[in-house]
């Protein structure tokens, strides 16, 4: 049973800034960027949360998905909408808020394609009517230790996959994101080897928890979690979940993601949330919740899968978690 009511919330507020600023000293390091820069003030970050959560989002609204939904406190929107991980637009928290309102989302279109007998191009008009919506809140898990609650609105993967019938030679799911160099700042210096591309085995994309997401808290998605949608997988770190997608391709051959090529001594390919392997620079052991546990407050426990392994561990079984990290 998926459902579960935690006996650990702590009251307060934020996460280390020493856990995220480390991952970003990782691309300082290794060259990759010379458009970041201090760290904002927390005036500033609440001055972007303001914008993001009075923004001009239509509604989008799902039936709630019970089975599929944790019964944990839910990220206050503000949170969720200005603590963003999103490197098109900076590299840090608070830079998607502040940048990604160019990001233009229509027209928007996904292709998918590669092994499937139906390949074919949607518009995103098509995607919205394509399943019913569903809201289903889930865990988030950053693998910079900080985690969310977040209500998602969408539907799951495998109703888009189901469209255009997998071969047999499918064996893997990539997903590719969308590149607009004029209004994506941190395109332009060399973060990473844009496009970002992320990558799934197809059991997992078939997976009923894997979610195609196009909203949040009710509202349209904004552009600064991924609009007009965007993965969410919450049983691996929160770096699988790609945002703004405009291709799928069924391959055969595992596919190179963005955070393996830059770094591939310190990200594998499963990313599954595994609080007894941990991260070259973070433990993955424990977590802090964004909204409620505050800087001096005694971190959370992770749990193994993030809490889903009733729904996944039988995706893994016989593998060792370790060497497949």
């Amino acid at each position: 049973m998926l459902i579960r009511k935690p006996d650990d919330i702590l009251p307060s507020e934020i996460t280390d800034e020493a856990v995220w600023r480390s991952r970003r000293e990782l691309m300082l390091r290794a060259g990759l960027t010379a458009a970041a820069v201090g760290l904002p003030g927390w005036t500033a970050r609440s001055a972007f949360a303001q914008g993001a959560s009075a923004q001009d989002a239509g509604v989008l609204t799902g039936k709630p998905d019970a089975a599929f939904s944790v019964m944990d406190k839910q990220t206050p929107l503000a949170d969720v909408t200005s603590y963003n991980n999103y490197y098109e637009f900076g590299v840090d928290k608070a830079d998607p808020a502040a940048n990604a309102g160019k990001l233009q989302t229509r027209p928007w279109a996904v292709s998918v394609e590669g092994e499937v007998a139906r390949p074919r191009t949607f518009t995103i008009e098509e995607l919205l009517k394509l399943a019913p919506m569903q809201e289903r809140v889930y865990r988030l898990r950053c693998v910079e230790g900080w985690s969310m609650v977040i209500p998602w609105v969408g539907y799951s993967v495998s109703e888009l996959l189901k469209q255009v019938e997998p071969t047999g030679n499918a064996k893997y799911v990539e997903f590719v994101t969308a590149v607009q160099r004029e209004n994506m700042p941190g395109v332009r210096t060399g973060i990473l080897d844009w496009p970002y591309v992320e990558g799934l085995r197809i059991d997992e994309a078939m997976n009923p928890l894997a979610m195609l997401v196009f909203g949040v808290y009710g509202k349209v998605l904004p552009n600064q979690n991924g609009a007009p949608l965007r993965l969410a997988v919450p049983w691996k770190y929160g770096f699988k979940s790609a945002k703004s997608l405009v291709k799928i391709r069924l391959v055969e051959k595992l596919p190179v993601s963005s955070w393996i090529k830059a770094a591939p001594q310190e990200y594998g390919f499963y990313a599954n949330v595994n609080p007894n392997v941990a991260h070259p620079r973070w433990s993955q052991a424990t977590e802090r919740r964004i909204g409620e546990d505050g800087l001096f407050s005694p971190k959370r426990k992770t749990l193994m899968f993030n809490g889903y392994g009733e729904q996944v561990a039988s995706l893994y079984q016989g593998m060792d978690l370790k060497a497949n990290y």
